[in-house]
């Protein structure tokens, strides 16, 4: 008999997730519908988010080849009935305070910094560069981890390396460049373009990296269309970009400067949004969304 979210401890929400403590060794990471855009959680669900984020995680995990923080499968027994295929059952490990974030391409706030500074993180570019435009290789452009509601603030190299040491930054520059390269390899081979895209690690018993939290899902990646990319002009991405653009229009009525909340999205909008999350999942896994498990059919 599985067991019900009342059996396990509620450690922390961030804006998307909810974590609980199943034992000692192992958490329960619930990925919830929520979309959150220009540092608010939005009023209204993306049905189904969860789970295809989920879906995108475990595709992912499996094909990456590094260690992961997984601890079972999408329908394992330790996740409740009504949770199944929006949840992952996890090592409990200590995470590493970094943002990890690699860049292939400029664009938001890599392009913003570069036009300020010539450089992103600190790493210098050549001149010239301009929106969506690839690097002459990827880089590694971490940031601190924010709390709900705040920003993450990009950082340098050597701001890493003062807070963890010479030694763990090294080794997490190296990691999320190497992870950068296998899924950008493969979103390639299906016609998607990784931009960007930030990971998270914990640390084995050994000081090892393990890849944990989400990886490669539309929340935290930056995907393009391959036959649609033409630098110099905004991409259409496949993520939020739909809720931003609509919150950010005449049709919204929000000023993104005011003291305001964000107002209920409209039906289209979520639905649009809904559909465009599962073409990424679809089109990178190759898998169809419909046979993913879900509370009904586990």
């Amino acid at each position: 008999m599985r067991p019900t979210l009342a059996d396990y401890r509620h450690i922390a929400s961030g804006k998307v997730r909810d974590i609980y403590q199943i034992d000692d060794a192992t958490l329960l990471l619930v990925t919830s519908d929520r979309i959150s855009a220009y540092d608010f959680i939005l009023d209204t669900p993306i049905p189904d988010k969860g789970r295809i984020l989920t879906a995108a995680s475990f595709f992912w995990f499996e094909h990456l080849g590094v260690p992961n923080h997984l601890d079972g499968g999408p329908a394992d027994e330790r996740i409740p009935a009504e949770l199944v295929g929006r949840s992952m059952v996890v090592k409990k490990l200590p995470m590493v305070q970094v943002e990890c974030v690699a860049r292939g391409y400029l664009t938001g706030s890599g392009l913003a910094d570069y036009q300020a500074t010539g450089a992103v993180c600190g790493v210098r570019l050549p001149a010239g560069l301009g929106e969506a435009d690839k690097l002459p290789e990827p880089i590694f452009t971490p940031a601190t981890k924010a709390a709900v509601g705040d920003h993450d603030e990009n950082v340098s190299f050597d701001q890493v390396a003062e807070t963890v040491g010479a030694d763990l930054a090294e080794r997490l520059r190296d990691a999320t460049l190497d992870i950068y390269g296998r899924g950008s390899q493969l979103a390639a081979e299906r016609g998607i373009i990784l931009a960007d895209t930030k990971f998270e690690f914990g640390q084995a018993a050994d000081g090892s990296l393990v890849l944990a939290d989400e990886v490669l899902t539309p929340d935290s990646s930056r995907y393009w269309d391959a036959a649609t990319y033409a630098p110099g002009r905004v991409q259409p991405s496949f993520d939020k970009q739909i809720v931003r653009n609509w919150l950010t229009g005449p049709d919204s009525g929000w000023d993104r400067t005011g003291e305001q909340r964000p107002p209920a999205l409209p039906a289209d909008v979520v639905e649009r949004t809904r559909a465009r999350y599962i073409e990424a999942y679809e089109r990178i896994s190759q898998q169809s969304f419909a046979d993913w498990p879900d509370a009904q059919h586990g």
